[in-house]
């Protein structure tokens, strides 16, 4: 019996296979999903063949000592920021082996502010070679589990469009 809703597993499983016939390695930096997004992949048997490393970045000081975001970055632009998604993704990229690193950082809620409200989520994908690929979400204030599992999902989704980019070169 899996801990993760069908979907999740899913598209974790859909991501695997796809990296693995590619020969695809990938590393993910999360903040807001606390390392789902790697509990995810390491649910299916064989993923460390394709999951190169995880990062939880969850504090500000995670964030510049794990992958290297520069602390000033993080002053000017709040930790929940497409600037430090950025940096998180190509930071994990160059602190690991893999092709491909996805980064998440927001706010699951509750909380937030007028201009950064729950639910409101930054994503990054660096890939080997250059080129990163931002998304963000607002997902609304609907519930920590929600938010981080729908990043989570997110975070997939765009780590497999990574991996058409990688693939096409």
């Amino acid at each position: 019996m899996s801990l993760f809703p069908a979907r999740l597993e899913s598209a974790a499983e859909a991501l695997l296979i796809r990296c693995r016939d590619a020969g695809a390695m990938i590393a993910a930096a999360e903040s807001c999903t606390g390392g789902l997004i790697g509990a995810a992949l390491t649910e299916i048997p064989g993923s460390s063949d394709v999951f190169e490393r995880g990062f939880i970045t969850y504090s500000n000081e995670a964030k510049t000592e794990l992958v290297g975001v520069d602390p000033r970055l993080i002053a000017a632009h709040g930790a929940v920021s497409a600037d430090v998604a950025r940096a998180m993704a190509e930071g994990a990229l160059l602190k690991s082996n893999a092709d491909l690193a996805v980064s998440v950082t927001g706010i699951a809620g509750p909380g937030g502010s007028e201009h950064k409200p729950a639910g409101l989520v930054h994503f990054g994908l660096a890939r080997r070679g250059g080129g990163v690929v931002m998304r963000v979400k607002r997902f609304g204030d609907r519930g920590r589990s929600t938010v981080r599992l729908e990043s989570a999902l997110v975070a997939l989704e765009l780590l497999d469009e990574g991996l058409d980019l990688l693939v096409q070169g």
